[in-house]
């Protein structure tokens, strides 16, 4: 058995994404969602030891909790502080965060190879993080733009090299871009992008980590005038597919994934 846990939890996908996926395998294992109340991510660890449970997915609030819970942690978990994905070896519990190279897989897919690419990144809070230290290891020319100049320093801090820019500063950014990645909110509520899509063109992939409601206003300009984008399906089960092959130890079923994922959008 393997399961998220969250709180809240009762939204997330990843129970019909994973099923799907053990059900195309014919594989015994059943995916559950967890309601686990905040401050209580480390008992939940705990709990992956004592009922000899495959592993967990871990979201808000409990990240940075299983992370100092672990007892060991992937490279780019220890340096986000922050656990995604729990797997249990015989009761050695390894932390790993795999959202951001999920973005990465999700871009290859895309065609689109972001090692030696300049990347925008839009935000600076855990998702956009993940996708920074992620496009970093890759050798992705990284800008981070925040609000928050001293937030989108420690973001940029993860990547060799990185630039932080703020949000009054973002057109100029946009335009040397070669990929732009929205990892903020930004849109989930029909919001605007905090930049004009005008000044976008057709040699730009713009992605957008929302994926519900799809498309954001973002995509909506950006595919109106013909400029490459997607939403953030393809993170979402790129980032499961990992985890899926760390507890089973079996290639992910991609397109049974996606389909689960897109039901219900």
């Amino acid at each position: 058995m393997v399961g998220v846990i969250g709180d809240p939890v009762s939204h997330s996908r990843s129970p019909a994404i994973h099923n799907a996926a053990f059900a195309a395998l014919g594989l015994d294992f059943v995916y559950v969602a967890l309601p686990v109340a905040a401050g209580r991510g480390r008992d939940a660890v705990a709990a992956v030891r004592t009922l000899g449970l495959a592993g967990l997915n871990v979201t808000m609030p409990h990240k940075a909790d299983v992370a100092a819970t672990c007892d060991e942690l992937s490279p780019a978990a220890a340096a986000l502080g922050s656990v995604n994905t729990v797997v249990n070896h015989d009761g050695h519990v390894v932390g790993d965060s795999t959202d951001g190279p999920g973005l990465v897989a999700a871009l290859r897919e895309l065609g689109v190879d972001p090692a030696g690419r300049r990347v925008l990144v839009l935000g600076a809070g855990g998702a956009a993080r993940a996708i920074v230290d992620a496009l970093g290891r890759v050798g992705g020319g990284v800008t981070v733009a925040a609000r928050r100049v001293e937030a989108g320093e420690r973001a940029a801090a993860l990547a060799p090299g990185a630039a932080t820019v703020g949000f009054d500063d973002l057109d100029r950014a946009v335009v040397a871009a070669d990929v732009v990645v929205n990892a903020t909110p930004i849109g989930m509520q029909g919001e605007p992008p905090p930049f004009d899509p005008a000044i976008l063109t057709d040699a730009q992939l713009v992605y957008d980590t929302v994926y519900h409601p799809s498309p954001t206003p973002l995509l909506a300009a950006a595919a109106a005038r013909g400029i490459p984008c997607a939403d953030g399906i393809g993170m979402l089960v790129h980032q499961a597919a990992l985890a899926f092959v760390q507890w089973t130890g079996q290639a992910a079923p991609i397109e049974v994934m996606a389909a689960a994922a897109r039901e219900g959008t």
